[in-house]
């Protein structure tokens, strides 16, 4: 997409505000589904900025065998709405299907990279600070400890040294690859 210098700090700022919101209510949805600590200081602060616009959908959408239903119906409108101002500012009318298409895939990849820079995180400070307490990385681990734990099985620590991080790594960057890339080109194409 071209635009001028306006529409470009429109699509950044834009993309600013509804990506750091969507942020706050993917890493809510995953730390629920993964039953962190809720009493953390950063849950806390996760709840208290999603509050206002879940808990009206809570009333309609109810929660089935702890997926959080609302948080995602949350994230694919606020996605599909991010793009498609996005698109208006520059002068184009996404297709319906288009847009539902690259929403999908955009919260796909979004997904993929929390995990990968999730993993990327928690592997650094296991080498800084192997031992000490941080609410971040209490929250980290909670978060990538059921991604690492079905790679442990299938490469055991070898030498003491733990190669799980890389295989889930591979993997979620062939996911990038191999699903979410071709996703958003189809996207990108029906739009």
């Amino acid at each position: 997409m071209q635009g001028g210098y306006l529409s470009n700090a429109g699509d950044f700022l834009i993309s600013t505000l509804f990506g750091f919101y969507i942020i706050c209510v993917l890493l809510r949805f995953l730390f629920q589904y993964f039953r962190a600590d809720f009493y953390n200081p950063i849950s806390q602060f996760l709840i208290t900025v999603t509050n206002p616009l879940l808990r009206p959908l809570r009333r309609w959408i109810p929660g089935v065998r702890g997926v959080d239903w609302p948080a995602i119906v949350l994230l694919v409108l606020l996605k599909a709405l991010e793009i498609w101002i996005i698109y208006a500012i520059n002068g184009y009318s996404p297709h319906p299907a288009g847009l539902l298409v690259l929403t999908v895939g955009e919260l796909l990849s979004l997904l993929m990279y929390v995990f990968l820079i999730a993993i990327f995180v928690v592997v650094i400070l296991s080498w800084i600070a192997p031992s000490t307490y941080n609410p971040a990385m209490s929250l980290l681990i909670s978060l990538t400890e059921p991604v690492l734990r079905p790679a442990r099985r299938l490469v055991p620590p070898i030498g003491g040294l733990d190669l799980s991080p890389i295989v889930v790594l591979v993997v979620l960057q062939l996911t990038l690859m191999l699903i979410v890339a071709p996703l958003l080109d189809l996207g990108h194409q029906l739009i």
